[in-house]
């Protein structure tokens, strides 16, 4: 029987985002954020995001080392816009689930 996981050894990161007080602000500026997510994912740098709950924030899996990740975030209008702050916690995916290997390969 073959193993349910794969051992993929990619670099990834875990964004917390937290937002600022000011939910309106955010909410003004949802569509440039998902834009700017459909294209971080149409090229690859995404593996899931969405808020936190409560919704204090979100939670992004990006592809790629700590420098990427933080190049890629900079750009995110919440993040650029002083709306929201980003803690990125980078690793190394050495398990995952088979239906990702081809995400991580």
């Amino acid at each position: 029987m073959s193993e349910p996981f794969v051992r993929p050894g990619t670099s990834m990161c875990v964004v917390s985002l937290t937002y600022g007080d000011d939910l309106d602000a955010i909410d003004a500026a949802m569509s440039d954020h998902v834009d700017w997510l459909s294209d971080a994912y149409a090229n690859g740098l995404l593996l899931a995001s969405g808020r936190k709950q409560p919704r204090t924030g979100g939670i992004i899996i990006a592809i790629g080392g700590k420098k990427v990740t933080e190049e890629l975030i900079a750009k995110d209008p919440f993040v650029s816009r002083g709306l929201a702050t980003a803690e990125i916690i980078p690793f190394t995916a050495s398990m995952a689930a088979t239906p990702l290997a081809d995400l991580l390969s």
